[in-house]
């Protein structure tokens, strides 16, 4: 198929290799470049960088709106347009455009977790499980009928960061096996039922409250792991947690009952990785030899 690619995080960037090796990617595009580093030069998202490796002409216009964009995207001539993370929305008239439409490949178990986090959304949500969908595009917030979709256990400690990983690599399998077999599928509409939303996540929520119980404090770490980082103080001194677990313990919220054990509402974290400001992410143990903590983490 001559396809078109949109997708500008790590996320996007192995399904554009998945395409490339089985399709005729026509264009991709991307977010435009963002000021980035401590120079804080013009950086291209990954997916650009990606393609320009690989020799795909890149387009990256600030709005779909524009009627020249919207001209220049139908003069392609596409089969089908696969959108991924892309970040802007598609007016109709760039969703009509291709021959057999947009599809979209989401990383959630739709309708549940709509939205711009859903990585981040379901394990701090508690949720078992999730998965990919390859969905038809409407004009709404992931709202169209889904055409395949495939469902993964969220590991008891696994971190949004090794959950993306895992969900890009099936999203990129599956969209060529949907491309494969798209004259066969039928589009299932969403039920109506289990709607929920993944607002993105904002700074604010990334500060821990020791005195929620040790659960809700461990999806929250692994959450929100690594970006943006939940994070505590210890002493004077502002730490990320990146990795826990919930063990047995019961103490006073924050107290820290040995190692980089703590204490939550009811039950206990054990933080099993961390980070120290102006420092790389390391194991509990190596962060133990640097660093005095204080009774109590707040």
């Amino acid at each position: 198929m001559k396809v078109v690619f949109m997708g500008t995080p790590e996320f996007s960037v192995p399904v554009l290799d998945a395409l490339l090796a089985a399709h005729d990617v026509l264009a991709v595009y991307s977010q435009p470049p963002r000021p980035a580093g401590r120079g804080k030069h013009d950086r291209p998202s990954p997916v650009q960088a990606r393609a320009e490796a690989l020799g795909l002409p890149v387009r990256h216009p600030v709005s779909l709106r524009d009627p020249a964009a919207q001209a220049e995207f139908a003069a392609l001539g596409a089969d089908i347009a696969v959108v991924v993370a892309y970040g802007l929305i598609l007016p109709q008239t760039v969703l009509d455009a291709p021959a057999l439409g947009c599809l979209n490949i989401h990383a959630s178990l739709l309708p549940r977790w709509r939205g711009a986090a859903p990585i981040h959304r379901a394990i701090m949500a508690g949720d078992a499980e999730t998965g990919i969908c390859i969905m038809q595009m409407e004009a709404g917030l992931d709202t169209g009928p889904v055409l395949l979709r495939q469902a993964t256990a969220i590991g008891a400690e696994e971190t949004t960061g090794a959950l993306h990983d895992r969900l890009s690599a099936m999203g990129a399998a599956l969209i060529v096996q949907a491309l494969d077999r798209l004259p066969h599928l039928v589009p299932e509409p969403q039920p109506e039922t289990g709607i929920t939303y993944a607002t993105k996540i904002d700074k604010a929520e990334a500060q821990i409250d020791w005195s929620r119980p040790a659960d809700q404090v461990d999806r929250l770490i692994r959450g929100l792991s690594p970006f943006p980082g939940a994070w505590t103080m210890a002493g004077a001194e502002r730490l990320k947690l990146l990795a826990s677990r919930v063990v047995p313990g019961q103490g006073q919220p924050g107290e820290v009952m040995g190692g980089l054990t703590i204490a939550c509402g009811t039950g206990a974290v054990e933080i099993t990785t961390a980070q120290r400001e102006g420092k790389r992410p390391m194991e509990a143990a190596e962060i133990l030899r640097g660093l005095v903590l204080p009774q109590r983490l707040g």
